[in-house]
This record gives C-alpha cells, sequence and structure tokens, in this order.
C-alpha cells in the first residue's frame, strides 16, 4: 500500500467511522472465515443486545471470498442474522455445487489414462475443472434485490470485487453503490476499478481458481477482456477500503503460521524433495496469501506514524489513520486438510491422487474440500481463534 492510496482515498473520506470488512481467497479454505464471521456476531450482539444492525458498511472480497461478501451483502439489511445465514449456505455446500471432474473410466487403473484425460480437459477448456455447477449455486444463494435493497436503506455503502485480467494483467475491482459514479474509479499501476452493479459473471472471474477453473470473459473500458482469480498480482489487499473511504478495516484471511509439508523442523525426516502436489500447494498459498500481511503491516506502520505527530500538524496533513485489524488461522489448515482428503468426490480424489496431487500436506486438497467435516472444522477453528481476540474486536468496533 502506497502513501499514495492513503492520501486520495483521504480526500472522500467521511468523517465519522466506516467499517470495512476485507475477505481474502482460498478457495474451499474459505469457510474459515465463516466461523470468524459469526462469532463475531455472537460477540456484538452479547456486547449490544439491543443494536443487531449490520457492522460493516464496506463489504470487499477476492476470489472465495468474493462470494462471502456478495452473499452478506444481499443480507445485509437483516443485520448480525446475516452471519448465521452465511454458515447455513457453507453447512449445505458440497464439492459437487462447486465443480466437476470428467475423466477417463480407466482413471483407477492408469496413471497414463489419468493424466491424458486430465491433458484433454485443460486443452479444451483452459483448466482441469468444470465450475459450472457454481453458476447455479451462486443463482441461487446470491440475492441481487436484497444487495440493492442494502445499498438503498443504508445497511451497506458498497460492495467491491477483484479479479485479475489474463488479456491486460490489470487487477480490477469492481464497485458498487446505491448510485455509481464513474468519477469515482481511481487507476493505479496495474490496478483498476470501474463502478458497475456486481454480477455472477463478476463473482465467477474473481473465483477462478488459476488451472484449476476457467477463465471468465468480462466487458472492461469496451471491450472484452479474460478474468481469472483476483488473488493474482494482488499486490495491495487493502487499497479498495481506502479508495472507498473505510476508517476502520478488518481482514480476514486464510493463511497459516507454517505450511504443513513443506517447513524444517529439527526431527523432520531427510525427504529427496517436495512431491507434485506440495508444489501446487506451495504456488497456491503464495497466489494467495503471501502480500496481505505485507500490507497491513504497511498500513499500520502508516497509520502509527500519524499518531505520532502533533494533532495540529496532522489536521493539515493530506493523510488519515485507519485502524487495521486481522485474523488468520491460528493452525495449519494445510494439515487439516490431509485428515479430511477421503472426503473429496471420488473421480477427482483418484485423478488427483493418481498423478500424486494431493500428496505433500494437503495444501492443494485444501482449496478444493467443499465438504462438511472439513467445513465445519474450518468453521470451528474461525470462531475459536475470533472468540481468543474478543478484547481486542471489542476496541476495534469502539461505537459500533
Amino acid at each position: 500500500m502506497s502513501l499514495d492510496t492513503v492520501m486520495n482515498a483521504s480526500l472522500t473520506s467521511p468523517e465519522k467511522a466506516v467499517n470495512a470488512l476485507v475477505l481474502m481467497g482460498g478457495g474451499a479454505r474459505t469457510a474459515y472465515q465463516v466461523g470468524v464471521l459469526r462469532a463475531i456476531g455472537s460477540i456484538l450482539g452479547l456486547q449490544t443486545p439491543s443494536q443487531k444492525a449490520f457492522p460493516f458498511q464496506l463489504l470487499i472480497g477476492t476470489s472465495a471470498g468474493a462470494l462471502n461478501a456478495a452473499f452478506l451483502a444481499g443480507h445485509a439489511s437483516q443485520g448480525l442474522s446475516a452471519f448465521d445465514l452465511l454458515a447455513d449456505f457453507w453447512s449445505a455446500i458440497r464439492s459437487s455445487d462447486v465443480y466437476r471432474l470428467q475423466v477417463s473410466p480407466w482413471i483407477s487403473v492408469s496413471k497414463f489414462a489419468t493424466a491424458l484425460s486430465l491433458s484433454k480437459h485443460a486443452r479444451e477448456h483452459g483448466a482441469i475443472l468444470d465450475n459450472l455447477p457454481l453458476v447455479d449455486t451462486l443463482h441461487r444463494a446470491i440475492s441481487r434485490p436484497g444487495i440493492e435493497s442494502a445499498l438503498a436503506n443504508g445497511s451497506l455503502h458498497a460492495l467491491a470485487v477483484t479479479a485479475s485480467s489474463y488479456t491486460s494483467g490489470v487487477h480490477w475491482t469492481f464497485c458498487h453503490m446505491a448510485h455509481d459514479d464513474p468519477a469515482n474509479a481511481w487507476m493505479r499501476p496495474g490496478r483498476r476499478s470501474e463502478f458497475t452493479p456486481v454480477t455472477i459473471d463478476h463473482l465467477m472471474a474473481s473465483s477462478a481458481l488459476p488451472f484449476l477453473f476457467p477463465a471468465t470473459p468480462l466487458w472492461v473500458d469496451g471491450h472484452q477482456e479474460f478474468f481469472g482469480d483476483g488473488s493474482m498480482r494482488q499486490i495491495s489487499p487493502l487499497s479498495s477500503a481506502l479508495h472507498l473511504g473505510a476508517r476502520r478495516v478488518l481482514v480476514v484471511g486464510v493463511g497459516q503460521p507454517e505450511r504443513s509439508g513443506l517447513a524444517a523442523g529439527v526431527n523432520r525426516p531427510v525427504s529427496p524433495g517436495p512431491t507434485l502436489g506440495g508444489i501446487a500447494g506451495h504456488v497456491m498459498a503464495s497466489v494467495f496469501h503471501d502480500t496481505l500481511q505485507a500490507d497491513v503491516e504497511q498500513a499500520r506502520r502508516v497509520t502509527q506514524t500519524l499518531k505520532q505527530i502533533p494533532r495540529a500538524e496532522a489536521a493539515a496533513l493530506p493523510y488519515r489513520s485507519v485502524d487495521v485489524l486481522a485474523i488468520q488461522p491460528s493452525r495449519s489448515l494445510d494439515a487439516l486438510a490431509q485428515s479430511h482428503t477421503l472426503e473429496l468426490p471420488k473421480a477427482t480424489r483418484s485423478a488427483l491422487g493418481g498423478l500424486g496431487m494431493l500428496k505433500g500436506g494437503g495444501g492443494l486438497a485444501s482449496y478444493l474440500l467443499f465438504e462438511p467435516g472439513f467445513v465445519q472444522s474450518l468453521i470451528a477453528m474461525g470462531e475459536s481463534d475470533t472468540f481468543a481476540r474478543k478484547a481486542e474486536l471489542l476496541a476495534f468496533f469502539g461505537d459500533t
């Protein structure tokens, strides 16, 4: 995050506190966010039982985090109960609601046939998996009328989702407000925005996991470009929140303190090297998580510097402080996924397992495990991690 972003965002920032929720991507791992949000709903509901209003005015999502953001936007008018509804949605979802894999009937007996089948599908569709089931799931789950109602009645100020253009390499943020004004759009090196209603196509583009899901075409600047997962090339995950006027930002990532299977240890046996699955998990982790902490730390440094400047001098500067609170898993999601690998659909498990892509700590599996055991374990972890930081959260929300 640059000082230029902080300065330009401050020019249109409202005086009152605006809370932004930033939800990062990570496929099935984003079920962790559900536990975090349900715990926040419980904490705020108990703290102020008479105040059940939705606590975030800005919802910003990337990849599967964009799906969670859009779902919440559709139910923001219902206040804190939106978090419980999101949990109900995730409790009912299955991998078959998100993707399918069509492979040769010889998949269980021949790795060569498996590789040939997956290669053929990838050449024809640009990806290993077919994510058309997700289109139907989103049409049923995302309430477009609910989003418009929340924006109109003030429960929500803006919904924003991000996607990365394979065509131009530009990282786009698509924002929707009650009154979309093109004049509010921003342009930075490698990053642009557009104010427009968020559609299912935007969500499909934002959540198109590289290599796994096919690209989605979108129209930008009067021409068509092909988009993939918004986590790619996302060098400043918090910038959209600042551009939209956030004064307090809660960001929920799905990274982890250590990637199971790749870290060195004193008693770890000598390995001949990483497996194909371990490399795939490492690449996916780099796509989804490696920029978040740096951006959070930068925002905190800027804020801390501004707070140390005398108030009179600070008031004359074109900057403002922003409170940032980040929540991420306290334990390895790779290791958790490894214990739930058998829940994967049989075809997916056989195909990827036959190629050795499920070995190496469960990294790749963790993005595809939209199954009850893994999902509920993530939700429970999210709740536990959040309740452990109750005091920080209450201080963060203050007079919300």
